[in-house]
């Protein structure tokens, strides 16, 4: 298990939920934080949450569904001149849910696509080059163990979707530094998740920062369970 100090990271989705978690999980171990929501407003709390760590943060926005924004808040990273060190894509949408599964939308599986994979792997092609060039990277992708229901099909289709690539990327890593994983949170009570999900948001650390911590020669490609790793970590 790595120190990552003083690393840089990026939380997509940060504003609430399992990002927020990890947001705070990352500056707890004294990683600097680049918090990314939808508006200039969206992480207010979060940022609010982080003010009595001693590390840096920074604030992005972008609709992530829209490539010309996703294209315009990767050049705000880009222009804070830090480097990424850490990159978790943590941000997706769910589209409704469909009784009858016949009936999903052309649009429900395009937003599905553009947010959770499409933004991912602009995302991963705009930082993951620098990870290798500096010799560190981690990247995290957060999937779903969603399975059999076809009442959220784009959703779970988008997610399995989320592994082949991260699978695909891993391929071109070996002897780089650079690690990619994906991350099951867990079926949450979050807005996604609903009110009646087996566990509270909270229970996603400290195992939700299980594959940022991973040594260079770690696990590439593999898929982490937040829920069920055993992370022997303080989080103070």
């Amino acid at each position: 298990m790595i120190n990552i100090k003083g690393k840089n990271a990026l939380v997509t989705g940060s504003s609430r939920g399992v990002g927020q978690q990890i947001a705070i999980g990352l500056a707890k171990l004294g990683c600097h934080v680049i918090l990314h929501g939808r508006t200039k407003e969206s992480n207010a709390k979060t940022l609010t949450l982080l003010k009595d760590y001693p590390v840096n943060t920074y604030l992005v926005f972008g609709e992530l569904s829209d490539e010309k924004e996703v294209n315009t808040l990767i050049k705000q990273v880009k222009d804070l001149k830090i480097g990424v060190d850490i990159l978790y894509n943590n941000a997706a949408i769910m589209t409704p849910y469909q009784n009858d599964f016949w009936g999903h939308s052309w649009d429900d599986w395009t937003n599905s696509f553009k947010v959770n994979v499409m933004a991912m792997y602009s995302l991963c092609r705009a930082f993951i080059p620098g990870m290798i060039e500096n010799g560190f990277g981690r990247v995290i992708n957060v999937s779903s163990g969603i399975m059999h229901t076809p009442e959220l099909m784009p959703y779970g289709a988008s997610k399995w979707a989320v592994n082949k690539l991260t699978d695909d990327i891993a391929s071109k890593l070996t002897g780089t530094g650079v690690r990619i994983n994906t991350l099951d949170p867990g079926w949450l009570r979050t807005v996604l998740g609903g009110e009646f999900a087996d566990h509270p948001v909270e229970a996603t650390m400290p195992g939700s920062l299980a594959p940022a911590l991973v040594e260079d020669d770690g696990p590439n490609g593999q898929l982490f369970s937040a829920i069920n790793h055993s992370l022997s970590i303080t989080l103070f």
